[in-house]
């Protein structure tokens, strides 16, 4: 059951906007789970590891075109496969 040959590796950086050159369909066919500053966080949109990042939505604020704001943290980022 937990094999993971049949899963792709996780990328450096990744974003669930289908629309950025950070999105890998193949990862979001798995469970992934992302810890940031040694906390388990479910709200993260795209995140960096070799940067330090994590970017989450900021509140219900959306800009014009009615995508979701984006804000910055920076920390300790790991990723996992669950």
């Amino acid at each position: 059951m937990n094999d993971t040959s049949a899963r792709p590796t996780l990328p450096d950086r990744l974003s669930i906007d289908a629309r950025s050159p950070h999105h890998v369909a193949a990862v979001f066919a798995h469970d992934i789970g992302i810890r940031f500053n040694g906390k388990e966080r479910f709200d993260v949109a795209e995140y960096c590891i070799s940067e330090g990042w994590v970017k989450v939505q900021s509140s219900k604020t959306v800009d014009r075109r009615g995508q979701p704001v984006l804000i910055q943290l920076k920390g300790v980022v790991e990723v996992f496969y669950r």
